[in-house]
């Protein structure tokens, strides 16, 4: 978003730097100061016939030898690029290399027009001319040093922002950068280029992972600036403004990193909330998850819901074949990608599947923890589905399972509960499946909230999902219906929440039957708890993991209410609001939680386990009788044959 006070970053002055720039990116000379190779010195490679090649020197004398163009300590970041080809520049390799181009233009500009606004180029003019008085070089160096942590942190902005739209799901993690040097801004570009060059030789084993390692690399050093930015002094004038650069539609604030959304357009035929019939606590649950991930502020990195405690990281859609599962996902999928084009922001769509199981040890929770990457990103909104996932996680125990499976279930266990799981409130990870007893109990239980995809129920329900998918192409009458008035969203969800005041399985039935008649109304934590552990006592995998996510759901029920269109529409009235704003918005909206809405949820959570292990225990049984009766054939044929 650019306001009043963006200034313009001037196209002739960035293109008037690169011969600079070009010069850095073909080849340069340089000895690292703080970082240690980790890489060989790549070669300026020879170009295929036909395509120019920057002017060397070579001598006219005969029996001189052309100068060499490969010297210790030479960076030619073109070459390396280029080594990982077939010899011809790809598009690809052109693509980064115009980009590192583009962004140390940007960057050398950036740098003149502070020098030229801070009085450092009148300093450097002194210095040079050796008339510099001893009373400023303390500021001098100051100065030099500014001048060196902008041009860095521009540079790794810009290249970052222009090289998003051309990265895939593919992630690389690039470590600490270490050589940020800041005598001058020169030499930091040089040091922070020799260490991108050592991370590509390194990291880059082949042009796929090209891209990714570039903007791996910026991340890091924009964060390492940041840092060191935070304490150095002479910079408020660049951190307190921005600039646009209009060509490429960034905008540089500060030391803060511009966004731009990653990967190509999002291809997805996207369903409307009321083309959705039935799945009521579902679809509600959905469409203000939805809203909640455009609360999440970007400056901060971290959502305001989050923080209070009602944001739903994981959860778990579950029904039978045909209810509406992958609706449901077109349906949110396509509400947060209109929200998030109303404000500008980038969303990311990512799905894990059955096809990204590899036979090759390893490349499965590689895929994984790439998916994983992808989602969690802070700098984008993002929606995650795993569909299938009985099929993809296996379960730990099951000899059918493969060991890609095993490896992604494990991948999956760390990143949804695991020690260093942060939930920023950027994104979420929906669970999908049809049969959830096959998933491994600890995974599923990792799954925040719960929701029922049982699709169509009611007489009316079926009236209004025959009309929808007939379509205008007919003159058949509705007859006596009130078309859609059964999916009232406020309505059929108090009328779902309140269907578990009471259990729905037999087997939490009797227990809450039980609770009921020695305790009387469960209305006191006591007595709360003493029904909790009775569930325990009756299902043993209702665990310390199970009252978390119980308690994750009573404080999304006390938010239990929907931000308004209108915040969504125009963005300055909260989206935009400092995080300190939204977070006092969302409080004024909440409501206390109510004994009701603790024994709704219990229900709700309890069913559905209650449910799975009785589906997992039948399916047990099934499978040992098959067995068993296997095994009583095979003796029968065995004796047969003997006789």
């Amino acid at each position: 978003m650019t306001t009043r006070d963006t200034m313009e970053l001037p196209e002739a002055a960035i293109r008037a730097q690169y011969p600079a720039a070009l010069g850095l990116v073909t080849g340069f000379d340089h000895a690292p100061r703080l970082a240690k190779p980790t890489a060989p010195t790549a070669a300026a490679p020879e170009r295929s016939p036909g395509i120019p090649a920057p002017a060397r020197f070579r001598s006219t004398t005969p029996g001189l030898a052309a100068r060499p163009t490969t010297r210790p300590g030479g960076v030619h970041l073109a070459g390396r690029i280029e080594t990982l080809g077939d010899g011809l520049v790809t598009p690809l390799q052109a693509t980064v290399l115009t980009t590192l181009r583009r962004g140390l233009a940007i960057a050398l500009a950036m740098g003149e027009g502070f020098a030229a606004q801070s009085g450092l180029a009148e300093l450097k003019k002194a210095n040079l001319e050796s008339r510099l008085p001893d009373s400023r070089r303390a500021e001098f160096t100051e100065l030099l040093a500014a001048e060196a942590l902008i041009t860095l942190h521009v540079f790794a902005n810009a290249t970052a922002f222009l090289l998003a739209p051309h990265l895939g799901a593919t992630t690389v993690e690039v470590g600490t950068v270490e050589e940020v040097l800041t005598d001058n801004a020169p030499l930091a570009l040089q040091g922070a280029l020799w260490e991108l060059d050592q991370d590509i030789a390194t990291l880059a084993t082949d042009e796929t992972r090209l891209a990714p390692t570039v903007a791996a690399f910026c991340e890091a050093l924009m964060e390492k600036v940041a840092l060191r930015a935070a304490t150095a002094p002479r910079l408020s004038a660049f951190d307190g403004a921005s600039w646009k650069v209009e060509a490429d539609a960034l905008t540089l604030s500060g030391f803060r990193p511009a966004r731009a959304a990653k990967g190509g357009a999002l291809v997805m035929a996207f369903k409307k909330p009321e083309e959705v019939i039935g799945n009521h606590i579902a679809k509600y649950q959905a469409m203000r998850l939805a809203k909640m991930l455009m609360a999440y502020d970007f400056d901060r990195r971290l959502n305001p819901f989050a923080e209070l405690g009602g944001f739903i990281f994981t959860f778990m859609g579950d029904g039978k074949p045909g209810t509406g599962k992958t609706t449901l996902i077109q349906m949110m999928a396509g509400l947060i990608h209109g929200y998030c084009q109303m404000a500008g922001y980038p969303f990311r769509y990512q799905n894990f599947s059955i096809d990204q199981i590899d036979s090759y040890q390893g490349k499965s929770g590689q895929n994984a923890k790439a998916f994983i990457d992808a989602v969690i990103d802070p700098t984008v909104i993002a929606f995650g589905t795993i569909d299938d996932i009985d099929q993809v996680a296996g379960k730990r125990g099951d000899r059918q399972s493969s060991a890609g499976q095993q490896e992604v279930t494990a991948v999956f266990m760390q990143a949804f509960a695991g020690a260093g799981t942060v939930v920023r409130g950027n994104c979420t990870f929906g669970m999908f499946s049809n049969y959830p007893e096959n998933v491994d109990d600890a995974l599923r239980q990792r799954a925040g909230a719960r929701f029922l995809v049982d699709g169509p129920r009611s007489r009316e329900d079926y009236i209004d999902i025959l009309t929808l998918l007939l379509g205008k192409n007919h003159a058949i009458p509705l007859g006596d219906h009130a078309l859609y008035a059964n999916q009232e969203i406020k309505r059929a969800v108090a009328a779902s929440f309140e269907g578990h005041g009471r259990p729905h399985e037999e087997g939490l039935l009797k227990v809450w039957e039980k609770v009921e008649a020695d305790l009387g109304p469960l209305d006191t934590l006591a007595k709360l708890g003493t029904y909790l552990k009775a569930i325990q006592e009756a299902d043993d995998r209702f665990t310390g993991r199970a009252i978390k996510n119980i308690t994750d759901a009573v404080k999304v029920r006390a938010m239990d209410f929907e931000l308004p269109d209108e915040w969504m529409e125009k963005p300055d009235l909260f989206l935009f609001r400092p995080y300190d704003d939204k977070l006092a918005m969302i409080r004024d909206l909440m409501q206390p939680i109510t004994v009701d809405m603790v024994v709704q949820e219990i229900h709700r959570y309890a069913d559905s386990e209650f449910r799975y292990a009785d589906k997992s225990d039948e399916a047990a049984i099934e499978g040992m009788v098959r067995d068993m009766a296997r095994a009583e054939e095979a003796k029968r044929r065995y004796l047969e044959g003997r006789g």
